[in-house]
């Protein structure tokens, strides 16, 4: 599809469209969350985290954004606890910069509980429909950092893999091979935290504990466990975040390779996302399915436009489906968001 001028306003159904084509990857994002809980609407934790209501960010922590020119939490953090132990190593004062870090961190928590749905809302049956659809594809990307996903995979947990394996599961780069669907987290996740050498490790919980988990910060006076997930900031930024991480660059690359048909749902592709839009644009995917809610005609028209500009050059063929006929896109996953 490449005509701009004249496109029309028509949306498949999605239950039909897979029957004609072969998808073995899926990208996931927001709107994939959304559609179970509209508050995952992370359009900035940073601005969340400046008014969130209980610690929100000071003036000294917000300095320290700015000094850093970023509004990734994960670089920040990392670039605090890094200076906090050098300092220690040159027996120079590491308070200042250790209180940074957990004021910061402590401000990111208590803006990741204010939008997070809680695990006493979360529907069994929902989670249930979302790991059978993941289970469909080969690989399963996802932008998202929420926990949805990782509590929809104990429910298939022999057919679905995050690649996460041991005692205390981490990543280790030459055990990737699997005949699991492979779920990746291109942008990291709440339960992935970045070790001191650097490698990632995922955080064991069961069902609900591990939102409560992630709160656990002046409790425990270390500096471990900064959380792994890119959230923020222009797309060089993010890039230069995932580039620094073993995990998330294995991600990165997986997505640069996938040729062959790929279902999006619920990503904007905006141009916070170029790093990804430059993925999808090196890949080359046969085929495109994207997910589009119908709200108007000239909303359809605008969508389509945007997303065969993306794809312009690439080859791929473009098929564009109404997101309520795909199984996460179903009213039936929604959860009321309490008031």
């Amino acid at each position: 599809m490449t005509d701009f001028q004249d496109v029309d306003a028509q949306l498949e159904d999605w239950n039909a469209l897979r029957t004609t084509a072969t998808f073995s990857g899926l990208l996931l994002g927001n709107g994939a969350s959304r559609a179970v809980w509209d508050d995952f609407g992370y359009d900035s934790l940073f601005e969340n985290a400046r008014t969130v209501e209980e610690k929100p960010l000071s003036q000294s922590e917000l300095s320290v954004f700015e000094a850093m020119q970023t509004r990734s939490f994960e670089q920040v953090l990392s670039a605090l606890k890094t200076t906090s132990r050098v300092n220690k190593a040159l027996a120079v004062s590491s308070a200042a910069p250790r209180n940074r870090y957990y004021a910061i961190k402590e401000a990111l928590i208590n803006t990741v509980h204010a939008v997070h749905i809680p695990w006493r809302l979360v529907v069994p049956a929902t989670l249930a429909t979302i790991s059978e659809e993941l289970a469909r594809y080969r690989t399963v990307f996802t932008t998202n950092y929420d926990l949805l996903n990782y509590w929809a995979i104990q429910h298939q947990p022999d057919s679905i893999t995050d690649l996460f394996q041991g005692a205390e599961p981490g990543f280790d780069l030459s055990r990737t091979a699997t005949e699991k669907t492979r779920l990746l987290y291109l942008h990291g996740g709440l339960h992935l935290v970045r070790n001191q050498d650097g490698t990632a490790r995922k955080l064991m919980s069961t069902e609900g504990t591990l939102l409560g988990s992630f709160a656990i910060n002046n409790t425990i006076k270390t500096l471990d466990d900064v959380p792994l997930f890119v959230n923020e900031g222009p797309s060089q930024d993010k890039l230069k975040t995932i580039r620094s991480s073993d995990y998330l660059s294995f991600c990165y690359d997986q997505l640069l390779g996938h040729d062959e048909g790929l279902c999006l749902f619920g990503h904007a592709l905006g141009e916070q996302d170029s790093h990804i839009i430059h993925a999808l644009r090196q890949a080359k995917p046969k085929v495109v399915a994207i997910s589009i809610k119908p709200r108007s005609k000239a909303f359809v028209q605008h969508q389509k436009r945007h997303y065969a500009k993306v794809f312009e050059g690439t080859g791929s063929e473009l098929r564009f489906f109404d997101s309520k006929t795909h199984p996460l896109g179903s009213s039936r996953l929604t959860v009321p968001v309490e008031v």
